[in-house]
C-alpha cells in the first residue's frame, strides 16, 4: 500500500487537531503545526468536512473542529475520507477481481490484503496516537524486525 501524502496529511492535521480539543484551529494554524501545504490542506479539511469528521465555524472565533470524541475516529475514517477505500485493484473491491488459472487465487490475496489494513487502520484511533498508546497488535507489529526493515 501507498500512503499518499493526502492522507498522511489527513491523519495528521485530524491528529494536531483533536490534540487541541475542546478549541478549534484555522486551516494555517493547522498547516503550520504539521508543516502541511496550505492550499492542499484546504482541500483535505474539505474533504473531511464533507466526511463529517470535522466542522467548519466561520468569523473571528472559527475554524475547525472534531465532530466526535477522538476516541470514536479511526484511522481507517480519515483515510477512506480521503482517499476512498482502502485497498482496491484496479479501482474495483478486491473481492471483484476475477483471475484465470493460476492466478485465481489473488483474489484471496487481494482481500487478505484489505484486512490487515483493517485490523491496523479500523482498530487504531486518533486518541491512540495522541496518547501514544497504540492497540496491543498494532505495537506488536511495529515491534518486530523486519517491519523496520526497508525492501
Amino acid at each position: 500500500m501507498h500512503i499518499t501524502a493526502r492522507a498522511d496529511y489527513a491523519v495528521r492535521a485530524v491528529v494536531q487537531l483533536a490534540s487541541l480539543q475542546p478549541a478549534s484551529a484555522t486551516r494555517q494554524q493547522l498547516a503550520d503545526a504539521q508543516d502541511i501545504p496550505g492550499k492542499f490542506l484546504e482541500t483535505i479539511l474539505g474533504d473531511l468536512r464533507r466526511a463529517g469528521i470535522l466542522d467548519a465555524q466561520r468569523g473571528a472565533t472559527g475554524g475547525y473542529r472534531l465532530t466526535k470524541p477522538a476516541n470514536e475516529i479511526t484511522l481507517a475514517d480519515i483515510v477512506r475520507a480521503t482517499e476512498g477505500p482502502l485497498a482496491a485493484v484496479r479501482g474495483m473491491p478486491p473481492e471483484d477481481t476475477i483471475y484465470p488459472g493460476p492466478a485465481q487465487p489473488l483474489t484471496r490475496v487481494w482481500v487478505a490484503v484489505r484486512a490487515s489494513l483493517r485490523e491496523v487502520l479500523e482498530h487504531t484511533t486518533v486518541a491512540d496516537v495522541i496518547a501514544d498508546h497504540l492497540p496491543q497488535h498494532v505495537d506488536e507489529l511495529q515491534k518486530r524486525p523486519d517491519s523496520w526493515v526497508r525492501r
